[in-house]
């Protein structure tokens, strides 16, 4: 069943419960209100025939003009036999007044407008009772009530009101009420199935939108946002806003697709060139052939390196996280100094500023993080040129500072440097056999620490990466640095046996 059949139904269900309830209450105070009026109407009658017998002197009798309202009445003696009556009664049968006193009637109306109490009911006298008749084809009502002279009962007076025209427009009024509530049921359901139509249009866009996407295979598909900012408009938009996060997710995962299917292409061909080669030409002079198995060597290892980028990467996609665990920040970053100087092709390296401090974190992925950074700057710099390490304390944090002479990255391709495969012109000329991958790997390793690196750089002024990481909250090495006033040098904290210590301003070229 719809969702739409489903509302409607809901609609059309509590609209009958009210309708119901309605109706109930309608027809219960309706009817009792004019029963109990014709009931008040013949204990007023009753009444008035019974104060005026009581000033008289001799036997009582019915005076000319009482009662009203079709009220009609008789009179019997003390020993219930009839006395008097109003003409156009003759055809009721003759009642015995003490047996209407001793055996009081049930209700005039029926089970429904009984089970509720009534608004206004008529204050019968407590020595009169109703009475019930069938006559001339209807009802009658009838009250008694006893007539006293002294104290003692004298006769009693007898009230009839024909109850026909009122059981008939009663009938009338339930199929009034029948009918009236079968055409509303009806309208509600009508009602109910077209507002549930119109709330669910939107809905019914968007599967038609969802339907067009799986079928044509073409993100671009937007939904047209209803113009109200309800519940529906937020769906919709929320839709179009997850619809263009997937659209650039679907984007960026073919382009790094295609961008790693060309990357492998490349160094799988070399491979595959230099070894048919080797397969063809025997008798190749031992030079040739070791130049073509260096280069497949090398190709190999790029591929190697390429493909564990990639690992990485994949990884970071699926919510690995580090191994954490204390790490001194200052001997990873000395220990990458140290690698940075067998990497250097004649530039000047610099350690500046160093001081010592601690993080939570993956020491191996902390090195690699430093290294990607130290890599970097080492081939877009000059031979000329120099590389400065460094790394200062904070309060909270801590920073790793990697500056560089060198080419730099040009204002427009700033933005994008931490896009997957993404490479700038500078740095295709100077790193034919990059990949493109390094700076996405680090920004996911500061990030997997809680951190960020931040990039600035001027295009032939060189560039200036910044790690940013918080520090272990309970650091032993918030010790304060030693100034020697003597020689002006700055001493680090003692180490334990085994570890290495470093001076901060150290310049160190390769031999």
């Amino acid at each position: 069943m719809s969702i739409r059949m489903r509302l409607a139904l809901w609609y059309g269900a509590l609209f009958a419960v009210v309708l119901l309830l309605v109706m109930l209450l309608s027809y219960v105070y309706h009817v009792r209100g004019h029963y109990d009026d014709r009931d008040r109407a013949l204990i007023t009658s009753a009444d008035h025939t019974a104060a005026e017998a009581a000033a008289l002197a001799d036997t009582p009798y019915l005076v000319a003009g009482s009662g009203g309202m079709e009220v009609v009445q008789r009179l019997y003696g003390r020993d219930g036999m009839l006395r008097e009556s109003m003409p156009g009664i003759a055809t009721l049968p003759i009642i015995d007044p003490r047996v209407v006193l001793a055996t009081p009637a049930v209700p005039p109306f029926d089970v429904l407008a009984a089970l509720v109490p009534p608004l206004d009911a008529p204050d019968a006298p407590a020595d009169g009772s109703f009475g019930m008749l069938n006559a001339d084809g209807q009802r009658w009502r009838v009250f008694v009530q006893p007539l006293r002279q002294d104290g003692a009962i004298s006769g009693y007076v007898a009230a009839f009101t024909p109850l026909g025209r009122l059981d008939a427009s009663i009938r009338a009024f339930q199929y009034m009420l029948l009918a009236l509530g079968l055409v509303s049921l009806a309208a509600a359901l009508v009602g109910g199935w077209a507002i549930a139509g119109g709330a669910l249009r939107p809905i019914a866009r968007m599967t038609e939108t969802a339907g067009a996407i799986t079928s044509s295979h073409d993100l671009s598909h937007r939904i047209t946002e209803p113009p109200h900012r309800d519940e529906l408009g937020r769906l919709a938009a929320t839709f179009n806003a997850m619809l263009a996060s997937i659209e650039t997710a679907y984007r960026a995962q073919q382009r790094f697709v295609a961008d790693a299917s060309h990357e492998l292409r490349a160094p799988l061909t070399a491979i595959q060139g230099n070894l048919e080669l080797l397969s063809r030409h025997h008798a190749m002079p031992a030079a040739d052939r070791a130049e073509a198995l260096a280069e497949a060597e090398r190709e190999a290892g790029r591929m190697s390196r390429l493909v564990a980028d990639l690992l990485v990467l994949a990884r970071a996609d699926a919510g690995v996280t580090l191994q954490r665990r204390p790490v001194d920040l200052d001997m990873v970053v000395l220990d990458m100094f140290g690698t940075a100087r067998q990497l250097a092709r004649g530039q000047t390296l610099i350690l500046e500023p160093f001081e010592p401090a601690r993080v939570v974190g993956d020491e191996d992925r902390l090195k690699q993080l430093v290294l990607i950074l130290l890599d970097n700057a080492l081939k877009y710099t000059p031979g000329e040129g120099s590389v400065t390490l460094g790394l200062r304390r904070y309060a909270t944090s801590v920073e790793i500072l990697v500056r560089d002479s060198g080419v730099g990255v040009p204002a427009a391709d700033l933005a994008h440097i931490f896009e997957r495969f993404y490479r700038a012109d500078p740095a295709r000329s100077r790193d034919p056999g990059g990949t493109g991958l390094g700076l996405p790997i680090a920004r996911w390793i500061a990030r997997q620490h809680g951190g960020d690196v931040m990039v600035v750089s001027e295009s032939g002024r060189g560039t200036t990466a910044t790690i940013r990481l918080p520090r272990l909250s309970a650091d032993p090495l918030d010790l304060l640095l030693i100034e020697d006033n003597s020689t002006g040098a700055r001493a680090l904290p003692a180490r334990t046996p085994g570890q290495r210590a470093s001076t901060t301003g150290q310049h160190a070229t390769p031999s």
